[in-house]
């Protein structure tokens, strides 16, 4: 079998992904045979991890050889990450796990910001793959079945112990961990809390119901289960949700950690600071990032006094940090391509502040939106809303593309369902006097209808992309063909 990279990708998308372990959470039907609860599959979470751990050759306590910055949250856990990487590159060498990845499975996994190559990738992957292979053998697992898929983890789970297993041979000073889903059972919480330097956990909202609750308050229970004894946890102050506050304060008592509430008007007094991540929101990100990282190199971290009194290095590390596919802008030709992976209402929200700005006076744009996994109509009217009540017009878009994420046209005598795309083009024409809408079956097709309109209305179109990660890694991947593979 050759072990190159190409196969290295083959055999990790044999394993089943996250959107298959979280159909186990979904309700069964009346004829469904009977599923584990949510809590049941939720607690043995991490003492399966800790299982996969010990066949990968480690134990929890090899991990505090590392020291990590863990986040959590709703939305913003990407920024803050990179933010945290800008600012702690700049003292030495960081390792960062991320998800989800946009073109790229080795985006995941980064060192001093860039993500992993191609041959450091398969060496360690190979390295892992025959770790769990020679562990099911001694199981008494036959040698046929131990050599594939069946003997490895999930995705996420492998990719997780993949990630500390390139950070600890390649003996990285520190690392920037963010949790996949919630916190209390996901796979990134398997750290003991020697391994800790801080906690962060970002906006907190409503998502993956199934798992973590149906409300701000069950969510935010599960967020905060990466809190560690005697180990700062840093957050917003959220006055305006009492509940929510709450939850993390008795939380807090009970993992024994110290909860540090940033108050906004601390971060509005300081004013952010400049640089790749556009949006004035991200000052917020940025603040707590901040606090997470003086926390981890042992500065102060009084929050109404350490925003103002910020190294050089600090700083230089917030303007240069970057995230891809979040408040991104590409000129390509005749096209300024704004895209944005938001997907939930209030991520949605700040999408809309952001690229109302971008705009001229009575300038419109094309939308290329789309969402398979949660409402689309609910998502699509809230922004719709947002925009209008950002930009004072109801008239932003002149055209509106719903597409499905598959890079491709469908093979012949394929048949695609198109309900999602036809809905949200009901909706839009619905809500929006005059825009032309259109529903596509694919990303290529999408990328070329919008550069015929960019053709038709004039030099500098815009073309905002949002409502889905996958749709805005699909795109990416139209628009550099030859990037990160």
């Amino acid at each position: 079998m050759a072990r190159d990279y190409s196969k290295a990708l083959g055999l990790l998308f044999q394993l089943s992904s996250n959107r298959q372990i979280i159909n186990f959470f979904d309700k069964p039907g009346a004829s469904a045979a009977p599923k584990p609860s949510a809590h049941d599959l939720n607690a043995a979470a991490i003492p399966e991890m800790r299982d996969w751990l010990r066949r990968a050759g480690y134990t929890p306590q090899d991990l505090s050889r590392l020291r990590h910055i863990h986040i959590a949250g709703t939305k913003g856990k990407g920024s803050v990450s990179a933010f945290a990487t800008g600012m702690l590159r700049e003292y030495g060498t960081v390792g960062t796990y991320t998800s989800p990845h946009l073109v790229s499975a080795r985006e995941r996994i980064a060192i001093q910001g860039e993500a992993i190559s191609q041959d450091v990738f398969t060496g360690a992957f190979f390295e892992l793959w025959d770790r769990f292979t020679d562990a099911a053998k001694s199981e008494g697992m036959s040698a046929a079945e131990a050599e594939g898929p069946a003997s490895k983890p999930f995705f996420f789970r492998f990719l997780t112990i993949l990630a500390w297993h390139i950070f600890l041979k390649e003996k990285v000073d520190c690392v920037v961990l963010e949790c996949g889903i919630g916190g209390e059972y996901d796979a990134t919480n398997l750290l003991p809390p020697e391994a800790v330097s801080s906690a962060v956990i970002t906006q907190l909202g409503i998502d993956h119901v199934a798992m973590l609750g149906d409300t701000v308050e069950k969510i935010t229970w599960h967020k905060a289960g990466i809190l560690k004894p005697n180990i700062k946890g840093f957050v917003r102050k959220i006055d305006e949700q009492p509940s929510v506050r709450e939850v993390l304060q008795s939380r807090a008592v009970e993992k024994g950690a110290q909860l540090v509430e940033l108050d906004d008007s601390f971060v509005e007094q300081w004013g952010g600071v400049q640089g790749k991540l556009a949006g004035d929101f991200q000052k917020f990100n940025q603040a707590l990032a901040v606090l997470a990282v003086r926390e981890h190199l042992g500065m102060g971290t009084e929050p109404a006094t350490a925003l103002l009194d910020l190294p050089v290095e600090m700083i230089r590390g917030l303007k240069e940090a970057t995230l891809r596919g979040r408040c991104e802008t590409i000129q390509d030709g005749p096209v300024g391509w704004h895209l944005d992976g938001a997907h939930t209402k209030d991520s949605l929200q700040q999408v809309a502040k952001w690229f109302t700005q971008a705009l001229g006076p009575g300038e419109t744009a094309t939308l290329v939106f789309n969402q398979q996994e949660r409402d689309v109509s609910e998502l699509l009217a809230g922004f719709l809303d947002a925009v209008k009540q950002a930009s004072g017009r109801d008239n932003v878009f002149s055209h509106a593309l719903f597409t499905r994420n598959d890079q491709q046209g469908p093979a012949k005598g394929e048949v695609r369902d198109m309900d999602v795309q036809h809905r949200a083009a009901c909706l839009m024409g619905d809500t929006v006097a005059g825009c032309s809408t259109k529903a596509l079956d694919n990303i290529q097709d999408t990328v070329a209808e919008a550069k015929r309109i960019a053709e038709r209305r004039g030099p500098n179109h815009k073309v905002l992309v949002t409502g889905s990660l996958h749709l805005v890694g699909g795109i990416l991947q139209a628009l550099e063909p030859e990037g990160l593979l």
